[in-house]
């Protein structure tokens, strides 16, 4: 068992951040925490990585205990934060060398290690750029490239891909994927449920500091919503009207959308022929469907 945590919780003064949360995740396996903002996910992270204290119950990693272990856990762990926290006054290479250095890594060693990560995230022709220089994508992969400098057992993402283009998205996908298919664990945090349902093995969604549900996407997709999804786009007074129409169809609304949910496209038949020329998508259910039905709709803050 890579991490293990039982009645885990975190009080921050009268805010309680997680309540009574247990979950494991297995040696080899990419385990997605997902769920609205506030939800506890970046908090568990930092109990994972020792950054903050449980305020009761028990987590350990590696076997270890995180209040009596964190070096040794630490040394076997590598993290993305959520924010690129850079050094601008180094170089692309030099940024890795110097963090290779808290791991007691000969300057040899650490250059050539530098090298190969480099061009694992395709910047091998940006060594010697400065920080300022790099894109944001850019930036995002040297933080990964960093979390690997020790070679971990564990590698743990905050949001990897947040504010990324397409192409540097699936860029990442597919180092993560390499990874995880030569034995390290992976931890992330998401608000892209297409990011959980490609990456992850399992997933917990969490909602207003506990865990709402657990397991792998195709699980949670068949367990709470129906196969097939029916988006529609309706102004108000059409929304009301087709609600009243099919009221026996199961649905949900947000804004001017409207989401019938079925066990075949067949069922949207008489729907989409009384209403031909709406604008409209019929695809099957996702991640996404699954998360908004346990979490809501309404913005949190």
């Amino acid at each position: 068992m890579i991490v293990e945590a039982k009645s885990l919780h975190k009080r921050f003064r009268d805010v309680v951040a997680v309540e009574s949360l247990d979950f494991q995740v297995q040696a080899g396996e990419c385990y997605g925490l997902v769920g609205p903002n506030g939800a506890g996910k970046t908090t568990t992270m930092k109990m994972v990585y020792c950054l903050n204290r449980p305020t009761s119950g028990e987590l350990r990693v590696f076997g270890l205990d995180v209040n009596r272990e964190q070096r040794r856990i630490k040394a076997r762990l590598g993290v993305v934060p959520q924010e690129n926290n850079l050094d601008p006054d180094l170089s692309t290479c030099r940024n890795l060398q110097v963090y290779a250095r808290y791991f007691g890594m000969a300057k040899q060693e650490s250059l050539e290690k530098c090298r190969e990560l480099l061009e694992f995230m395709e910047l091998g022709d940006r060594a010697g750029s400065p920080i300022p220089a790099l894109s944001g994508g850019m930036k995002r992969r040297l933080v990964i490239a960093r979390a690997l400098v020790n070679s971990p057992d564990l590698l743990i993402l905050d949001e990897p891909t947040t504010g990324l283009d397409p192409q540097v998205r699936h860029l990442i996908w597919d180092r993560l994927l390499d990874l995880k298919e030569h034995g390290i664990t992976l931890i992330l945090t998401t608000h892209y449920m297409e990011e959980a349902q490609k990456l992850c093995d399992r997933v917990m969604i969490m909602d207003r500091s506990r865990a709402v549900d657990e397991g792998s996407p195709v699980r949670l997709i068949r367990q709470h919503v129906s196969p097939y999804v029916l988006e529609l786009r309706a102004d108000r007074s059409l929304a009301a009207d087709i609600q009243a129409r099919f009221r026996g169809l199961e649905h949900q609304t947000s804004g001017q959308n409207l989401y019938f949910y079925g066990d075949s496209p067949s069922e949207f038949d008489d729907l989409l022929s009384t209403y031909p020329d709406m604008e409209r998508l019929l695809r099957p259910s996702s991640l996404e469907d699954v998360f908004l039905k346990l979490t809501g709709r309404e913005i949190r803050r």
